[in-house]
């Protein structure tokens, strides 16, 4: 089964997406565009936080993989996050941060299946506004209770 969508929370200041299954590049963009639209609910000047929910992510191809991988930096730039794991690739270091809209995104959750992957990007990356699971209960746990 396919997940892929998002969705703003307004009261938990809380934007939650998920890509799940075997993904296409199609379903990556209209992933995505779900993404863009869950954004467009946040109001002018707002913050919010984030949790990615990859867990059950499988890209069919090396394509779709290629293109599944940049939305999330290139997205959370626009609101002034790096992502943590960024720091792996010398290409991101000329990554620009910006405030469209001026809203920011204040934390991030990560989760995927691939519990190697996420340990040594906990290990690595995680800090007090971003962390890194395989759970997605956990995740949404810690999320919930980080302070905007």
């Amino acid at each position: 089964m396919k997940n892929l969508d998002s969705l703003w929370m307004a009261h938990e200041q809380l934007l939650v997406t998920r890509l799940g299954g075997d993904v296409t590049i199609p379903d990556i963009e209209k992933w995505e565009t779900s993404l863009y639209k869950a954004l467009d609910a946040v109001g002018d000047g707002g913050q919010f936080k984030i949790l990615v929910d990859l867990f059950g992510f499988s890209a069919i191809n090396v394509e779709a993989h290629k293109r599944y991988r940049e939305v999330i930096p290139r997205t959370l730039a626009d609101y002034g996050w790096r992502v943590g794991y960024l720091d792996m690739f010398e290409e991101a270091n000329g990554l620009l941060l910006t405030s469209k809209r001026g809203i920011r995104c204040v934390a991030a959750a990560h989760v995927h299946q691939d519990a190697t992957k996420i340990e040594k990007y906990q290990r690595l990356y995680g800090t007090d506004r971003e962390r890194f699971f395989t759970d997605p209960s956990l995740a949404r746990e810690w999320i919930d209770q980080v302070q905007v």
